[in-house]
């Protein structure tokens, strides 16, 4: 078995309480092949004395079920991690109760159609869920203080009610919904500094009864900032998607705001590729953005690419009717571009 092949069987060894590997981590320093022994070297950075004793043990679990060894050895080399100072940012641990997962769905920059993604993903979760017999148990929360849009896209207007001291969410096509859009009117600002950015998220995580859910999506602001930080601080990400379009004005500010989620200890799900091309009634594709800024970000972030979704003029005409286009043209190509990465999300948390 030649280097490259032992990394990819070491990419089924997940960091403790993380759905990313060890290799994607970085954490493998080096690899030392002679006859059929094979030595592993790690690096570590934990102060839960448990991480080292469960790779070192499912390292030797997998290897040796190859059949390719007879002996395996991983060196750990271990460091205590620095004390952070109070204001530190990092992984929030908290769960929203009766929420199961829940996904942040982010981008460098604005324009790249971030929450028309993250409104059709939700929907395309919710039927997905709905087709295996759990109906209405996806919802999203929109995180985008300044601009709201996902009221208008999923076609809900109502203000939300209060109910024993909790807000219930609005819903539509089985997705329940919360929004800052909900609970101002159209013509008001929103003019506020960071606090009240921080303290407003921190209301729609615990001030909201979302009842059961499978899974949440977040709709974060462009960037990255307070309502990232917030969100990471105070609950607990099972992952976070980075959505980008091909030209490198997009994908090289994606990569680098996909790096504050590794500061925060968020693993990313992989990277979804907007506005790939545009198709002709021929099937002639035009890439009027360029093409592979998705698989790049992927390789540089060593994450998987979860789909690429085309330019399509009935995405944008379903936001703005509020009828979603996996809900209003579910056959359609760019919808089962939709409804595929979906899936992948679904195996991706069902393995987390």
């Amino acid at each position: 078995m030649d280097k490259s092949i032992l990394l990819e069987v070491l990419k089924s060894v997940k960091y403790p309480g993380f759905t990313r590997d060890i290799v994607s981590f970085g954490l493998v320093q080096n690899v030392v092949l002679s006859a059929r022994t094979v030595a592993i070297h790690l690096s570590l950075t934990t102060a839960d004395p448990n991480v080292p004793v469960l790779l070192k043990a499912e390292i030797e679990r997998v290897l040796l079920a190859t059949g390719e060894f007879d002996s395996v050895v991983v060196e750990v080399a271990l460091q205590q991690p620095k004390k952070q100072p109070p204001s530190a940012p990092n992984a929030g641990t908290n769960r929203i109760p009766g929420v199961r997962h829940v996904v942040a769905v982010a981008s460098g920059k604005g324009g790249v159609g971030k929450s028309t993604f993250a409104v059709n993903l939700a929907c395309a979760i919710e039927q997905i869920l709905a087709g295996s017999g759990r109906p209405e148990r996806v919802g999203i929360l929109d995180c985008d203080i300044y601009g709201p849009s996902i009221p208008l896209m999923l076609g809900v207007d109502q203000r939300p009610v209060v109910e024993a001291e909790k807000i219930i969410p609005e819903a539509n096509f089985g997705v329940r919904i919360m929004s800052m859009g909900l609970l101002i009117d159209e013509e008001t600002p929103v003019v506020w500094r960071g606090p009240m950015i921080s303290n407003a998220i921190n209301q729609f995580i615990h001030q909201v009864n979302w009842g059961e859910l499978d899974v949440l999506v977040v709709d974060l602001p462009p960037g990255t900032g307070d309502a990232h930080l917030s969100l990471a601080q105070n609950i607990a990400l099972d992952g976070a998607i980075i959505v980008t379009t091909p030209q490198p004005a997009a994908f090289t500010v994606a990569r680098r705001g996909a790096l504050m989620f590794g500061k925060v200890n968020v693993p990313l799900l992989g990277v979804v590729e907007n506005m790939s091309y545009l198709e002709d009634a021929k099937g002639k594709r035009q890439y009027l953005f360029g093409q592979g800024g998705g698989i790049r970000t992927a390789k540089d972030l060593h994450v998987d690419l979860l789909g690429e979704i085309p330019l399509d003029q009935n995405i944008r005409e379903g936001g703005d009717t509020g009828v979603p286009i996996v809900v209003g043209q579910p056959e359609c190509k760019s919808a089962q571009a939709i409804f595929a990465i979906a899936g992948k999300i679904l195996d991706k948390l069902s393995r987390s």
